[in-house]
Formats: C-alpha cells, structure tokens, sequence
C-alpha cells in the first residue's frame, strides 16, 4: 500500500476526545483503563489514522496567506464533490445548484426537519437509530416513531417494509430520516431495498431526508447506490447529506454538504438554515475538502476500504471462534461493529454494564449501545491498525468474556 495504515498513531494531547474525553468514574463517557492498561480508542466514531497528506498540503498552502477575512466557496470546491460523487457513486447530472454547505450532517438533517415539520410532529426512523439522531432530533421536540430492522435467516439486517408503511399511517408521518449505510448496524442497502422503500415514501407524501456520510466507506464486495438515483420520483423526495469528515477523519474541521435536486425542498432547506446565520462554511474546511477529492484522496479511500474490510474480517472470526453467546451481523459498510450481548450476559449472570465496565477498565473503550435502542447492544470502532484490534479483542477475551 502507497498509505500506512500500520503505525499506531499517538492522539494524546491533540484533542482527540477518544482518548483524551474519558471519565475518572464512566460518568458520560467510558472510564480511564486501570492502571497497567493503556486505552485502546473505540468509542468515538473517528479514525485512528492520519487522514490523506493532501488535505493538510491545501490547508497549509492557504495558511500561507495571511488574510482570512469573509468568502464565497471557490468554483474548485462544488467541482470537487461533482466529480468525487460521478466517479465514485456514478451519480449523473450533478450540478453546483443542487450542492449546498452544511455545518455538519446533523445540523443538516435539523435543518430540512425546520423546513418540513414542527415541534411535535412525528418523525420516521429504523432502530437501531443512530445515537446523534435521538439526541438532535428529540431535543429539537420531535416525535421519533421507530420502525425497527429485522435480521433474516442470514442473520442480515432487513427493513420491515409492512411496519414502515403502518407507523406512517398510524402517526400521520409527512418526514422521514433515512440512513445508508446503515449506523448502527452497518447494512450497505441494495438497489431493489431502497427501491421498496421509497415507493413506500412515496405512497405516504413523505420528505426523506437521507444521512448518506458513511457512503464511501463501505467494505469489499459490497457499493453503495445512492438514494436519489433508483427513480425520478426518488431523486425529487430526497434531501442527502453527505461528508468528507466520516471518510477522511476530519470532523474536528467541521464540514459537510447537502445534494437537493428539487428546488422546493432546496428553497425551504436553505431558508431554515440561513435564518441563524450560523450555517456558515469555514475557509480551512473548504480546502480539506478539496485537499480530500483529490486524486490521492481517491486511491488514500481504497487502501482504506482494503483495511476496515481486514479488520472486521478478523473481528467477526475472532468474536465467532471466542465469544459464544455474543452475536452480530457482519457489517457491509463503515468501521463500526455492533455486538448482541443478550445471549451471553443472561447465561452467564452478567448485566451489560458489568460487561462494559469490564472493558473500560482493562483499556478497550467501547461504546454502550443502549442509547442506540439494543438492550444489550455495545459498539466498537474498528478503524485502527490491525495490531491494535488483535490486541483489544485478546483483551476482551482474557478479562471480559470469560467463564
């Protein structure tokens, strides 16, 4: 590989919350390792490795003038994601006018609920859910009405198509937050999936707003189909959010953009929110964008995949040879896991906080998936070097997951 994805990178005091933001005691964050442990970050949903050279090449090069003063986005910027989204999603008939700045996906999806629903009104979404969904959306006054996702005789995540269809009927559901990939559980939707849901979407009059940030890293054997590109009627229903940040570990710089074909839903969007005068794009983070699509950026995406699909190949076979009782389905896309504990914790008498707190203390800082709506769920980030997965799953199976 051209990129190293090797070298186990030290993030201490350089603001990384995922190993500088633990908690002496677990409170609203996993607790410091005990001692003789040192932390093994896979919590937070960021990269344990240094992002592509040439997002730093731009940064620096536009450092070097020493006025920062007030900007419009560069012509480069919009051709950058035109041409990344052509080559990569095969998207076609992309223009600037359809490209929109956004803070973050998550104020994005805010901002389209500003334009199309109220306080109180309820809101779709699969569950698991996302845990920035449930905080952003429910705080903001929203109703989420869950329909849930099954796992098939595979053991692969499905949407249920019928139950989607009745929640939105039942509560008058005009706004749907759809995921692909799928976060928590990792799923990289067929064509003929998000064809089905759609048509339900639309036989409701529902806006979907569609979180598409994970949709470049999705795992070997699998491609991601973006939602607007099934059918006409889906490319006008849809507002997506996209990111440079999930792909290229830069969400400290704080950047991503929407694609909104429909001028309606463009015009209502972009009026809820411009109205805070807070949607504001920061220069630095224009150039990372631009620094990421370059044409390293696109070689830098597939050595990536390469890795993060190594990674969870191990992590499966590990968790299937090692931990019986503990479940998951083998995600198709992004670097997250997400562990079914149920099993395991009620034939061994274990509660899953016990099993958590196990991990924290021996330094394996995962994530409590129970805001994630899975009882007995746990998340783990696998987006670092292989050595230090093997020596977190060794861990786990010395410390956590033992008889």
């Amino acid at each position: 590989m051209k990129y190293d994805f090797t070298t186990v990178m030290d993030r201490h005091n350089m603001d990384a919350i995922a190993v500088d933001g633990l908690s002496e005691d677990g409170t609203g964050s996993p607790a410091k390792p005990k001692e003789g442990f040192d932390i093994i970050p896979m919590w937070v949903a960021d990269m344990n490795f240094p992002t592509v050279p040439t997002v730093q090449e731009e940064i620096i090069k536009r450092t070097q003038h020493p006025a920062f003063g007030y900007f419009k986005p560069r012509e480069e910027y919009f051709q950058s994601i035109i041409d990344w989204q052509t080559k990569r999603n095969g998207v076609e008939g992309l223009t600037k006018e359809a490209i929109g700045y956004e803070n973050g996906v998550l104020g994005g999806v805010l901002s389209a609920l500003k334009a199309f629903a109220c306080p109180g009104d309820p809101v779709l979404l699969h569950s698991p859910t996302y845990i920035g969904f449930t905080g952003a959306i429910g705080s903001n006054g929203y109703k989420m009405i869950h329909s849930p996702l099954k796992k098939d005789a595979e053991g692969i995540w499905r949407m249920d198509y019928e139950d989607m269809d009745a929640k939105i009927k039942e509560h008058h559901i005009h706004v749907a937050v759809f995921c692909s990939p799928h976060n928590p559980c990792g799923r990289v939707w067929e064509r003929w999936e998000i064809e089905k849901a759609m048509e339900v979407y639309k036989a409701n009059n529902c806006v979907v707003i569609s979180d598409e940030i994970w949709s470049d890293l999705i795992l070997e054997g699998h491609h991601h189909i973006p939602t607007q590109s099934v059918s006409e009627d889906a490319r006008n229903r849809t507002i997506a959010m996209y990111a440079p940040s999930k792909t290229f570990n830069l969400a400290g710089l704080v950047g991503s953009y929407h694609i909104i074909y429909n001028s309606y839903l463009r015009d209502r969007v972009l009026a809820a929110s411009e109205k805070s005068h807070y949607n504001s794009m920061n220069v630095l983070s224009m150039y990372a964008l631009i620094g990421a699509y370059r044409p390293e950026g696109y070689q830098w995406v597939d050595e990536l995949r390469q890795t993060l699909t190594g990674n969870v190949t191990y992590a499966c076979d590990f968790i299937k040879e090692h931990f019986p009782g503990v479940t998951l389905s083998r995600p198709q896309g992004t670097y997250m896991l997400f562990l079914d504990c149920e099993e395991w914790c009620k034939e061994h008498g274990k509660t899953i906080d016990e099993v958590l707190k196990a991990g924290w203390d021996v330094g394996v800082a995962w994530q409590d998936g129970r805001p994630f709506f899975a009882e007995y769920g746990i998340r783990v980030n696998l987006a670092l070097p292989l050595e230090r997965v093997k020596e977190a799953f060794a861990r786990i199976r010395e410390y956590v997951f033992v008889s």
